[in-house]
């Protein structure tokens, strides 16, 4: 094989491997809400597979994430999730840039009598809401660019969006941005902090997340907004999309950004991006670049799309926001499981309008990974995200590299000595009796929103009601007295009587969020459910063998032993008896969990995906969960079978292949463990 075949081979090489990447990254931002790679990076990667697909045109696939825009569509086979919808006019992506002079390029090969509409670029989920006879009636999500989700009820909860609007003609769209204020994303990120909950990377995850919740009341709490940038339709006024955007704002009152500038000249694009690459940072929503439009509607038409983008439009990316300064200390903080997390205390400096002096440093490979040491230049970046992260360390010429890192080695509270489990990151402090941090986190988690709810109760007062030593494990929150709580300076008769109010309605919260309560390590919102469901009441959850509760689905083996565990502590055992005496729910009597006699699939693992007509995803994983069956997520060679429903994962099918792994359609899994193809 000479120089040039080789190339050509692994060129080829790199031209799959960066589409199963971009369509993973494509799937970890608009459906899972939970980014791993950065804009910039996600788009040099497409330019490169671009420049790839142009050289090797034999292996053009219509499929290939540079012929689709990504899709944050639900599952269809789930019986909860919206509607979908086609679009009447496709919903594309914009071509975008991080470079100034790609813009110029692009403005000089438009028409030399061309107007240009610069707008900001805001950071959210695309929407597109749909008015017919001047009545609200759907609002549909991007989804894969021809249909999406109709997401209308939680839209409903934002203000700003007309519901009716008067004059209008038959049939309107309007398209727009759904965000979420700062104010409101750092509210959420410190609420799911307080939960040990992930946190959302940015405030667009946050609004993309919060779109697709089933609980509107919940959206509505969380506080979106918009702004519509597009309109479409027939008989619409104006010749100009200047024109009909100030249409959409004066005569319908629709949320237009004020930001929106007509320019004549480079010069007036250009000091256009300069004034908002820094007076964005004034603004109460994300923004991350300039969107450049076509005025005249008619020049539109004639410059047309290509396969994914408009040929009169491109987007400018502002290059995220970094500074430089000093790390002074580094210190430690004791989280509500033990994990010790190291956070860097920086010489104060502003980045996207407020003032930073604080990161977190995640853990200690982390902190070894960047060569961090105390006294170190470090750079400081946000981006499109809150969280400010540090990216690297300057060093000057000549000067030595970071001294070796010394992660602590007891803990900073309580003083006893860390552990770090094999496999983990983290080092905990396995102190959960007397640590005070521990202590006081897991009563905040007992009482927070999605647990026990209790009114009245949250961090500051359980700290201080520990300090007065009235507190020390949840279940004597149960024994909280009026006359107490009274007497402390700040509360008075008022106060203690909302929170023993408070403390009388988790009574009956139910079993599966009593479980949550408990702060089992690792048992979050979502397994709780799926753990309770099956386990109807404490008793039988306490028995529970690891062999029982891994064929749970997403209950694996560190799960399970921290169930296990947790139920073998006499402590705990005793903590639960005095929440029943109490009167805490702690058994389902309504959800009777019915196994089958017949259990045809004991000892399967089987394999989820694609969408189906017959049931929902989470019937089909309740059927083989009764039929002795386990739920896992990827195909591996213990796998079974893949209940394949339509429009299949490819890399689950190619997976599947590669190992000779079965497929079956819903009716034969039916006729399988009911003898009926049919519902």
């Amino acid at each position: 094989m000479n120089l040039f075949e080789d190339i050509e081979r692994n060129e080829k090489q790199e031209l799959l491997n960066l589409r199963r990447e971009l369509e993973t990254a494509n799937r970890q931002y608009y459906v899972d809400n939970a980014p791993t790679m950065s804009d910039r990076e996600f788009d040099e990667k497409m330019h490169r597979l671009e420049e790839l697909e142009k050289r090797y045109p034999q292996m053009n696939d219509p499929l290939s994430p540079t012929r689709h825009v990504g899709s944050d569509l639900a599952e269809k086979g789930n019986n909860k999730a919206f509607e979908q919808v086609t679009h009447r006019y496709p919903m594309l992506s914009l071509a975008n840039t991080y470079s100034e002079a790609d813009i110029q390029d692009w403005l000089h090969h438009l028409p030399s009598d061309v107007e240009i509409v610069c707008e900001l670029k805001y950071d959210g989920l695309s929407i597109s809401l749909w008015y017919e006879n001047g009545t609200l009636t759907k609002a549909v999500t991007r989804g894969d660019g021809q249909k999406g989700d109709n997401v209308l009820r939680n839209i409903q909860t934002i203000r700003s969006i007309p519901q009716h609007i008067d004059n209008a003609p038959a049939f309107l769209e309007m398209r727009g941005e759904v965000l979420l204020p700062w104010e409101n994303f750092e509210r959420i990120n410190r609420e799911r902090e307080e939960q040990e909950e992930s946190l959302f990377a940015n405030p667009r995850n946050a609004a993309s997340g919060t779109l697709k919740l089933l609980d509107s009341n919940e959206v509505a709490r969380r506080g979106l907004t918009c702004y519509l940038y597009y309109m479409l339709g027939e008989h619409l006024p104006g010749q100009t999309h200047y024109e009909r955007l100030q249409t959409a704002r004066n005569n319908w009152g629709f949320p237009i950004s004020d930001a929106i500038r007509v320019c004549h000249s480079i010069n007036e694009v250009m000091d256009f991006i300069h004034q908002w690459d820094t007076r964005r940072k004034e603004l109460p929503v994300a923004t991350d670049g300039i969107v450049l439009k076509v005025n005249h509607l008619h020049q539109q038409e004639e410059l047309g799309y290509t396969a994914k983008t408009p040929r009169w439009a491109i987007a400018y990316k502002f290059p995220a926001e970094k500074q430089l300064t000093r790390l002074e200390k580094i210190t430690y903080q004791v989280g509500r499981t033990g994990v010790i997390t190291p956070v860097a205390n920086l010489q104060p400096v502003q980045l996207s309008g407020t003032m930073v002096s604080r990161a977190t440093l995640h853990n200690e490979d982390f902190v070894r990974q960047l060569g961090l040491s105390e006294g170190d230049m470090v750079w400081v970046e946000k981006g499109g995200e809150i969280i400010p992260k540090i990216t690297g360390v300057e060093r000057g010429e000549g000067e030595m590299a970071a001294k070796d890192y010394t992660f602590v080695s007891v803990c900073p509270e309580c003083g006893t000595p860390l552990v770090r489990v094999e496999g983990e990151a983290a080092w905990r402090c396995p102190n959960d009796k007397t640590c005070p941090p521990q202590l006081c986190g897991k009563m905040v988690h007992f009482v927070s929103r999605k647990a026990m709810n209790i009114d009245g109760l949250g961090e500051e007062t359980i700290d201080l009601f520990y300090t007065k030593g009235m507190l020390h494990n949840v279940a004597d929150i149960y024994a909280l007295n009026r006359d107490d709580i009274a007497v402390i300076p700040g509360f008075g008769t008022k106060s203690a009587d909302k929170i023993l109010a408070g403390v009388e309605v988790s009574k009956s919260v139910p079993w599966h969020r009593v479980l949550f309560a408990l702060g089992i390590r690792m048992v979050g919102e979502t397994t709780a459910k799926k753990i309770a469901r099956r386990y109807r009441s404490v008793d039988e959850l306490q028995w529970a063998t690891r062999e029982q509760l891994m064929s749970i689905d997403d209950v694996g083996e560190q799960i399970a032993d921290n169930i296990i565990a947790w139920f073998e502590d006499m402590d705990n055992l005793e903590m639960v008896m005095r929440l029943r005496q109490a009167g805490v729910q702690f058994a389902d009597h309504e959800n009777v969990e019915k196994v089958e006699d017949n259990p045809v699939l004991q000892g399967m693992s089987i394999v989820i995906s694609g969408t189906f007509n017959l049931h929902s995803r989470d019937e089909y994983k309740e059927m083989i969960e009764r039929y002795g069956g386990k739920n896992v997520g990827s195909v591996s060679k213990k796998t079974s079978f893949i209940l394949a429903g339509e429009n299949m994962g490819p890399e689950k099918r190619k997976k599947a292949e590669e190992l000779g792994v079965e497929l079956k359609s819903e009716e034969e899994f039916l006729v399988m463990v009911n003898g009926r193809p049919e519902a």
